[in-house]
């Protein structure tokens, strides 16, 4: 019994050869950061007509510009030290509210940064993959960064990672939409008490719906001029062309011909859609990352359209989606 009257606590045995130093020191971990601000942006180049701007640019392009409130998450790794932090968090805290929120928070982002200056031949918009770029080089001297993540708003974001073997200009840009569809999972070859035995109430005979949440990763160099990956406006409408209108408010199995001899689980439709898209983004001078595909808050499916991707860093990118 301790002085306090309370039973200590049990401590498991560590085995032999796996002993570690106190607190964790020298073992390796990722932590995240997260960090708000508002601003507003314009697209427009001073190069181009207002009838181009408008045509590249859409109502983007429309002065004085509009706002977003920008979600930003930071992920760091290294060795845990004495203390067992990879970093004193007060410190992270401090470095993020000092390089990026301090100067951009209430900010017309084309005025904040030398990068976002039009004027300079080597300025850039200021969209959202190109200020991840900006961010993650204004924190990279301060941070052991493994990456960032910045939501313009749920539905659209950027990742850049940080690294020497990562190409310093190239970002990962993500859409997410929706649709919804019916579907029922069952192999014609099959008898029904035998499909039932492998999908259950899936392979009820007529069927049943979901609200399916689509979220489209594509990665590319960062445009020097106009800041883009890619026409952000061209890769919702593929998406909306390829995808979403012609599986929305549809039965899977007899309304998308691909379905017809294909089963339609989560996997199946993520891999369909990646194979859909994969050539059209090739057009747009991105290549097609990532589909995912969520069916229920319980259930989605994965797709990487780039296997040799999953070598670089994966652990930046998997952090940065959960945290």
């Amino acid at each position: 019994m301790t002085a306090a009257g309370l039973q200590a606590p049990l401590q498991t045995p560590i085995p032999p050869g796996r002993e570690v130093a106190a607190h964790g020191r020298g073992r390796p971990c990722v932590i995240t950061r997260r960090a708000c601000f508002s601003a507003s942006h314009l697209y427009r180049l001073p190069e181009l007509s207002d009838a181009e701007n408008q045509r590249r640019f859409g109502p983007c392009s429309r002065v004085p510009g509009h706002g977003h409130n920008y979600e930003l998450i930071v992920a760091m790794g290294g060795a845990l030290d004495g203390d067992g932090m990879v970093l004193n968090l007060s410190d992270v805290k401090h470095a993020i509210r000092r390089e990026v929120t301090e100067p951009l928070d209430f900010r017309f982002l084309n005025e904040a940064w030398p990068e976002f200056d039009l004027e300079r031949p080597e300025g850039r918009l200021p969209t959202t993959e190109a200020l991840a770029l900006a961010i993650r080089d204004r924190l990279a001297p301060h941070l052991p960064l493994m990456g960032i993540r910045l939501y313009e708003h749920p539905d659209l974001w950027a990742d850049v990672l940080s690294g020497p073997a990562i190409d310093p200009m190239e970002a990962f840009l993500s859409i997410r939409t929706h649709f919804a569809a019916a579907h029922r999972l069952a192999r014609p070859e099959l008898s029904q008490s035998e499909n039932e035995a492998i999908y259950g109430k899936c392979a009820r005979p007529h069927g049943h719906g979901h609200n399916y949440l689509l979220e489209v990763s594509v990665r590319g160099p960062i445009d020097p001029r106009t800041g883009m990956v890619c026409d952000l406006a061209a890769l919702q409408q593929l998406v909306q062309d390829l995808v979403v209108e012609p599986f929305d408010h549809t039965f899977l199995n007899k309304d998308v011909e691909h379905f017809a001899s294909c089963v339609p689980t989560a996997e199946n439709i993520a891999l369909h859609i990646a194979d859909l898209l994969s050539q059209p983004i090739a057009g747009l001078g991105a290549r097609l990352h990532k589909v995912r595909l969520q069916e229920s808050p319980n259930n989605a499916a994965e797709v990487f359209a780039e296997m040799a991707q999953l070598g670089m860093v994966p652990s930046a990118l998997e952090v940065l989606a959960s945290a």
